[in-house]
């Protein structure tokens, strides 16, 4: 008999969170698993890749309502703009907002799943995990933390109860799970870590296909892929493209993803006269295409749990320059497969022309990359096996 698994995630928008699940989906034994997919929100570029065999079911209709956008007036918007204003003006941290949030006027409208499961994952932090604690069934359950969870600025005080009841908390990296277990030093046997799956067979094949922009002949190109929050650092990023257009760097910048700060990113492009240098190109469902035809990928970040673009850039044989945040050095071997520079523009925009001058130093880092395999397919088995 299959074993019946959910998943629970908010959306399947572009991120590193949401691919990962993707991958993984399509790599879990059909023929072993009942799989079901609760998303708050049924959206999101990565929906097409979920396996026919996933079962996408239908949320809870006032768990709908209240993750859609306050412009979309339903029966539960009054519950969501009180409940919002209430909770803003009871904690100043955004993270005990929402779980303030969740426990005293979300989980109280939303109906509790029918269905009993095997095992249920809330595959991110926060309200997922909330969702599988308070309103689903199953002989055993698991949260995925896809972060830093201090460099996130997440909070023990809205998770330890959710967390006592996890028979597993899963992070991303080595590094991720020595964090949680200083903060959640009780649960520290039950803290582990399994990699984000990409499939290098998968990211070949689609880095192959056309991309619609043109790349300026003569030029490099710089891609860096991620959602337009603050915490991705890419107001550093343009900052340092001004920097390098100034000591007459020849260049285009392709930066991937779509956020808060779309707007804001853009006018300031437009003050640095960086028009012609730097394009958002909003979310993209192959990334890959545009990784496989830059010539140095960079992440301007702040802090990353691990990062499942950079995985992507080693499979592709792309040299990487990366902000030193925290967990950084889980993923990159300076010197080797890229380097890692200062948390500022001027240290990003030198480490990026570092690239392109010391020819000898890129074609090393190539080579390197190019002579390694970093798909892990294989580390399927080991989620399988936590699963069970």
């Amino acid at each position: 008999m299959k074993k019946k698994i959910l998943f629970v995630n908010i959306s399947l928008v572009n991120g590193g969170a949401e691919k990962s699940l993707v991958n993984l989906l399509n790599e879990m034994p059909e023929d072993q698993y009942e799989i079901d997919l609760l998303l708050f929100r049924k959206e999101g570029m990565f929906l097409p890749q979920v396996p026919h065999y996933v079962n996408i079911i239908e949320a809870p209709d006032a768990l709908k309502n209240l993750y859609r956008p306050v412009k979309d007036f339903n029966k539960n918007t009054i519950t969501k703009v009180i409940g919002t204003a209430i909770s803003k003006t009871l904690t100043s941290n955004p993270y005990l907002m929402r779980e303030f949030r969740w426990r005293n006027f979300y989980r109280r409208k939303i109906t509790r799943l029918s269905k009993h499961y095997d095992v249920a994952v809330g595959c991110v932090v926060g309200e997922c995990t909330y969702f599988v604690n308070d309103l689903v069934s199953a002989d055993k359950k698991l949260c995925w933390v896809h972060t830093d969870y201090v460099g996130a600025k997440c909070d023990r005080r809205a998770d330890e109860k959710y967390y006592q009841n996890m028979d597993s908390i899963v992070t991303v990296s080595d590094k991720c799970a020595e964090v949680l277990k200083t903060v959640f030093p009780e649960f520290q046997n039950k803290i582990l870590w399994l990699p984000n799956i990409t499939s290098s067979e998968v990211l070949r094949k689609r880095s192959k296909e056309e991309i619609p922009e043109c790349i300026d002949e003569g030029k490099k190109l710089i891609v860096s892929v991620g959602r337009l929050i603050p915490l991705k650092g890419f107001d550093m990023a343009i900052d340092a493209a001004k920097i390098m257009k100034q000591d007459g760097c020849q260049f285009q910048w392709f930066i991937l993803g779509n956020g808060e700060l779309f707007d804001k990113l853009n006018a300031q492009i437009e003050d640095l006269e960086l028009k012609d240098w730097v394009k958002l190109l909003g979310p993209k469902e192959n990334p890959y295409a545009y990784i496989a035809k830059s010539d140095v990928v960079v992440q301007s970040s702040k802090y990353e749990g691990k990062s499942v673009v950079l995985d992507e850039a080693k499979i592709l044989g792309i040299p990487i320059v990366s902000t030193n945040y925290d967990t950084v050095v889980d993923q990159i071997i300076p010197e080797k497969e890229g380097l890692i520079v200062n948390m500022d523009a001027e240290d990003i925009a030198h480490g990026i022309e570092k690239m392109f001058n010391n020819q000898m130093l890129y074609k090393t880092i190539k080579n390197y990359l190019n002579a390694h395999e970093y798909g892990n397919q294989a580390d399927v088995e080991k989620y399988i096996k936590l699963i069970g």
